[in-house]
């Protein structure tokens, strides 16, 4: 349990003060100032501070809004994506009037209404192996919301290589884990992590769904254990995992040690392949479109075609939503017996998930092992739900 465990001791400030406040600042950051253990001191460390935030989605949202109140001297983001009506369930930091514009540009926008003092600077891309030495370089610490495998083991990677610590949180469902990682004081990502999942056996928030408001909870604590390595107040997640269980209201926590076997880290390297994302010597995957395989069921319905159509999700995700005429056939089923009984290998298969990546799987391990005809639907479900909608308009 959380009180036998033995806190980390506290740190010393990660910033220098900068400047002195101006009385606009002064009466800004009062109640950050009465604070004993934080003051004026403390506020000028956050004042200039530089901080960058990986992601402006469900975590980056609240993340990003409380660094900008608080008056984080330098804010930068990166993220590629651009903003949907999907996202406004859990990325408070957007508003319907900016879906389809850059979530970076969307995020610069409401920093800067909540405070105009702060200075935003935007990356417009993907954070990668050929970027991340320069990127992160140019920050004191770097807080790490994105939501898969590949980037996080980068950021573990170049943060241990720059010296810097990591505020790292992950959602799913309805559970949130918190952490901080630093190389020079504790374990890292890879101790929690030595190896990342099979591809495809960890549902994203957009396969599995997530609790909006549990972004918000675990966004908020992300963003105070970064505040208080930039100032050296109390002790942080070093060492430690939070984990809140939003349907009990219960927190727990687990101690974190460093792993003797974890290896050196020397250079960055191909994320995406030590992930599994991109596999050399692999079969390029054949897709079908929603609107393909809607003519296809009309036909096989008329009996004027044939194939076999699998979905590879969990079994409430089907029974919550299942496309017409699909059988259940879950992925980790599947990774145990690749072999269909009673199915031609020469016959044609569609396979389906969520939003594609586990049907991706799915049709490269039934390639592998000998059918010659699989495709897995382009989008998954949430493609050809939206196609639907498109027909009924």
């Amino acid at each position: 349990m959380t009180d036998a465990y033995t806190r980390q001791a506290a740190l010393p400030p990660l910033v220098e003060p900068g400047r002195s406040l101006s009385a606009g600042e002064t009466e800004r950051y009062s109640r950050h100032i009465m604070l004993p253990s934080l003051n004026v001191v403390g506020q000028l460390r956050i004042s200039n501070a530089r901080v960058l935030v990986i992601g402006a989605g469900g975590l980056g949202s609240p993340i990003l809004l409380y660094l900008a109140a608080a008056g984080i001297g330098s804010i930068g983001i990166i993220d590629d994506d651009q903003v949907e009506l999907s996202n406004l369930q859990r990325q408070i930091l957007h508003t319907t009037a900016n879906v389809g514009r850059t979530k970076v540009t969307s995020a610069q926008e409401a920093i800067l209404a909540i405070n105009p003092g702060v200075t935003v600077v935007e990356h417009h891309c993907r954070l990668t192996a050929d970027n991340a030495l320069q990127i992160v370089g140019e920050y004191d610490i770097v807080i790490d919301g994105a939501d898969n495998f590949a980037t996080r083991y980068l950021v573990s990677d170049v943060t241990t290589l720059l010296g810097k610590p990591s505020v790292w949180g992950a959602l799913s469902q309805f559970g949130a884990q918190v952490s901080v990682f630093w190389s020079a004081h504790g374990p890292t990502y890879r101790d929690l992590y030595p190896d990342p999942p099979e591809p495809g056996s960890v549902p994203s928030c957009g396969e599995a769904g997530v609790l909006g408001m549990l972004c918000g909870i675990a966004g908020a604590l992300m963003a105070a254990e970064t505040v208080k390595i930039i100032t050296g107040m109390g002790s942080p997640l070093i060492g430690r995992v939070a984990h809140y269980d939003a349907l009990n209201a219960r927190w727990q926590e687990f101690r974190l040690m460093k792993d003797p076997e974890t290896p050196t880290i020397t250079a960055l390297g191909d994320y995406e392949q030590f992930c599994g994302t991109h596999e050399p010597g692999a079969s390029p995957v054949e897709y079908v479109s929603p609107d393909e395989l809607g003519s296809l069921l009309r036909d096989r319905k008329k009996g004027s075609s044939a194939f076999e159509f699998f979905d590879v999700r969990e079994k409430w995700e089907h029974d919550a939503n299942p496309l017409p005429g699909s059988r259940l056939l879950p992925l980790g089923l599947l990774m145990q017996l690749p072999e269909l009984a009673g199915t031609n290998k020469e016959a044609a298969i569609i396979v389906h998930c969520q939003s594609g990546p586990r049907s991706d799987r799915a049709a490269r391990m039934l390639s592998a092992a000998g059918y010659t005809n699989v495709r897995s639907l382009s989008g998954g479900a949430a493609a050809w739900a939206a196609d639907q909608k498109t027909e009924e308009v």
